[in-house]
């Protein structure tokens, strides 16, 4: 009881704050829209002001930060909709990279918005335009005007893929924020963390034991995406460009790792002198900068944006395009997934490339990515390799490039790790929902869209 009045006390003060900062929200808000941070014309929207109507009926909000989260919730709104036909879907996402990849990728009738930042009035003008039936949030966010608004009004709430990082659990289990963190859980009707140590973690900042119940991370479901603006042709061009050049990717990867893939390529192509070696940087800016400093040092590179062809003296292609990724690691058999090769990172993804058939090569700096690294191991220690510097990197490459059977056995046994640990996420999770939030809050249907908020 303590505990719980404690947390009431601090969200009444984390209110307050929020409401007296308001003016500076705002004002920050503007400065990114005026560096482009964020969306030209929708950026009022983060205020909580909308810009499509709200259909009638039940409404059911899927909310994602950014690209990786919108994608592992798309699988869930497609089954959603395919069951409940009638539901109408509301997706929102923050980041501005996220809407210029999920625009194109959800389905139709699919209702777009960016999130509403957590200050009083752009939440309450957000619930109160659009008053969801259950809010799903993916992973972890955790915000509590949000969270506490919703609650107040009986909306239904859902945490999948639920996790936390090693520097948010500490932030969130001291003793001043766990009181907060223990009231904003508890208002949820259904937690489904994404490995066994996140569920510990979250029975640590004390949520309901009751509501936790595991599915399986979404990450692991693929959906295979209709190609947009005519990339297909622009991908089929790129296997044509490559031909029977030997080639690897290094994806997503952040400021500094260029460096170990750079140092890579140069050993490589002293044993492997036609090799190509494919960049796709996490941010397209980045790739730029890479091909810059390349070009003054009179390297060979060829910028994807600008459409330029990998003529023979070029061995670096570099992609700073956002959305193509998954289409890419089909062209290559070798795919090593960044974020992950300097202290400090935090991994990324590693099953998109497994899906596709690529040899899975890692940094040790996976974060909450480390259960999926693990996982696969488990099932088979060549499904992912962990590797340390440009020489490991190097020498393992080059192995594999030279030895078809080797290279083969390893994308083998990524692929089969990959589709023991994907099957049947979808519809366990669907399961929960049925039995956590639709029957409870879904069950009249004489009530659709009716409830005011406070």
């Amino acid at each position: 009881m303590m505990a719980t009045e404690g947390g009431k006390i601090l969200y009444l003060v984390y209110r307050g704050l929020s409401y007296g900062l308001t003016p500076l929200v705002y004002l920050h808000l503007r400065w990114r829209h005026f560096r482009g941070l964020e969306h030209p014309i929708r950026w009022r929207e983060r205020l909580g002001l909308p810009s499509r109507d709200r259909p009638p009926g039940h409404l059911l909000w899927f909310h994602a930060v950014s690209l990786g989260e919108g994608m592992a919730a798309i699988p869930m709104i497609k089954c959603c909709i395919e069951r409940r036909p009638n539901m109408n879907i509301l997706m929102t996402t923050t980041t501005l990279s996220a809407f210029q990849v999920l625009k194109d990728r959800l389905p139709s009738n699919v209702i777009y918005q960016f999130a509403p930042l957590d200050i009083p009035a752009a939440v309450d003008a957000f619930l109160e335009y659009w008053r969801p039936n259950a809010i799903l949030l993916m992973e972890s966010e955790l915000w509590p005007n949000l969270i506490m608004h919703a609650s107040r009004n009986g909306v239904a709430l859902a945490l999948l893929n639920a996790r936390m990082s090693s520097k948010s659990f500490a932030s969130w289990s001291g003793p001043v924020a766990l009181p907060l963190v223990s009231l904003m859980l508890s208002k949820f009707s259904l937690i489904s963390p994404l490995s066994m140590t996140q569920g510990i973690n979250l029975q640590l900042l004390q949520a309901p034991p009751f509501i936790i119940n595991f599915s399986g991370d979404l990450k692991y479901v693929m959906e295979e995406f209709e190609m947009i603006n005519n990339d297909t042709g622009d991908i089929e061009d790129l296997r044509a460009l490559i031909g029977n050049r030997q080639v690897w990717m290094a994806a997503s990867i952040h400021k500094g790792e260029e460096e170990v893939i750079l140092g890579a390529h140069k050993c490589l192509k002293e044993r492997h002198p036609d090799v190509v070696t494919i960049i796709v940087p996490r941010h397209p800016h980045h790739g730029q900068e890479i091909a810059h400093e390349l070009q003054k040092q009179g390297i060979g590179v060829s910028l994807r944006s600008r459409k330029e062809t990998i003529e023979k003296g070029n061995s670096i292609y570099v992609v700073d395009t956002l959305g193509e990724l998954r289409q890419l690691y089909r062209l290559v058999p070798i795919a090593v997934v960044g974020g992950s090769l300097l202290p400090g990172l935090a991994g990324h993804n590693i099953s998109e490339a497994a899906a596709a058939g690529c040899v899975v090569l890692t940094g040790h700096h996976v974060g909450h990515f480390s259960h999926m690294v693990h996982e696969m191991q488990r099932l088979n220690p060549s499904s992912v390799t962990q590797i340390s510097g440009e020489e490991q990197l190097a020498n393992i490459i080059d192995r594999l490039l030279s030895d078809g059977e080797l290279l083969k056995s390893h994308q083998l046994a990524a692929t089969q790790a990959y589709r023991a640990l994907s099957c049947g996420i979808t519809e366990s999770v669907w399961n929960m929902l049925i039995f956590h939030i639709f029957s409870k809050d879904f069950s009249s249907q004489s009530n659709l869209g009716s409830y005011k908020l406070k």
